[in-house]
């Protein structure tokens, strides 16, 4: 998936044995402890690294990049955070997930985008938000279920959660909508979970505008010396923060204007 120079450079044996460790979790179901590992990545780039690995060991990805990435951060100052999409996690709603191992549920509201041409790494250095934008062919509702490899979940190091595919377990998406710019510090967004009270939030996107974080991650995807294909697609960030569930309960997200999503898990 990655360029094999750069991710042999980056992966170090303690690298590769973390990888084979996400992988072996991946595989049983299970969460490993993160505290045998919390000094093996020496930065992002250690973890991207591992990343790629990953996917190669659990038969992920070959050569070309994924199709389907996750992307965002916590505000515009932040260094934002990317990792690809296992294929057979991602599901068209109304989708079920009973037949999925998570070994913990939280809940994301997102905006996915779609390329609607391929981009070049030449076109990727120099584009700009606006520039990005005008890539995008498509936009739909997502979910976001997160799930985590570590025992200590969200608390288990930053580096470790990205290796980790940013604590990926599952990606839902509603239909897709020709894509057009819009007020998105007025858009509203609602979020269900089973009998919990409705979660009903306004322009809560982290970055603004969801677009914003296009050029950075297309840069990310770059690195390999790859064109990104059209049609390859990213979520976007949490409108609502990270909410939690529980195994069996119904999933539903609507942005008003934009779609819905819907999930049994």
């Amino acid at each position: 998936m990655a360029d094999e120079a750069a991710t042999t450079k980056a992966a170090t044996p303690l690298a590769v044995g973390l990888a084979d460790s996400l992988a072996a979790a991946w595989r049983d179901g299970r969460a490993i402890s993160a505290q045998p590992w919390a000094t093996a990545l020496d930065g992002a780039s250690a973890a991207y690294a591992v990343q790629d690995l990953l996917g190669r060991s659990m038969g992920w990805f070959g050569p070309e990049l994924a199709r389907h990435w996750k992307s965002g951060g916590p505000n515009r100052q932040a260094v934002l955070t990317h990792a690809p999409l296992p294929p057979a996690g991602v599901r068209a709603s109304p989708a079920r997930c009973a037949d999925m191992q998570f070994q913990t549920l939280g809940i994301e509201a997102e905006i996915a985008l779609r390329l609607g041409e391929a981009v070049t790494p030449a076109q990727a250095a120099i584009l700009n938000a606006s520039d990005a934008a005008a890539l995008v062919d498509a936009m739909a509702v997502s979910i976001e279920i997160v799930d985590s490899r570590w025992q200590e979940g969200g608390d288990a190091p930053a580096l470790l959660r990205l290796a980790d595919l940013q604590s990926h377990g599952a990606l839902v998406l509603g239909e897709w909508k020709p894509y057009a710019a819009r007020d998105w510090a007025a858009q509203s967004c609602e979020v269900r979970i089973g009998s919990q009270a409705p979660v009903v939030r306004q322009g809560t996107h982290p970055l603004g505008d969801p677009g914003w974080l296009l050029p950075v991650w297309l840069r990310h995807l770059a690195r390999s010396g790859l064109t990104v294909p059209a049609g390859t697609v990213v979520t976007t960030g949490s409108w609502v923060g990270m909410l939690q569930a529980q195994p069996g309960d119904s999933v539903a997200v609507s942005f008003e204007g934009v779609g819905s999503a819907a999930v049994q898990l």
